[in-house]
């Protein structure tokens, strides 16, 4: 995979692409905006590939419901979420 390039690529920098990730996907991002952080996708093959990842891990995510997890599951995924701190 190619790594994001970290540069400000068309309005948005990789860090950027990163922290928005959701809202662009989830397509809560205004017109103007989309614009650019597709622009930036065109020539990051790095931040492109998490988007792509973001989507993937998005569309299985909505399949599996929640009473279909072990109980053991849950509460280490509650764990690991109550632990992640953003660096």
């Amino acid at each position: 995979m190619a790594e994001p390039l970290g540069l400000h690529e068309h309005g948005y920098t990789c860090r950027e692409v990163v922290d928005l990730a959701a809202e662009f996907v989830e397509g809560a991002m205004p017109a103007h905006e989309t614009t650019l952080f597709e622009m930036h996708l065109n020539f990051c093959d790095g931040c492109f590939t998490f988007i792509d990842q973001i989507r993937e891990t998005s569309a299985l995510s909505a399949r599996v419901a929640e009473d279909s997890l072990p109980e053991e599951l849950k509460v280490e995924l509650l764990r690991a979420f109550r632990d992640w701190k953003r660096t």
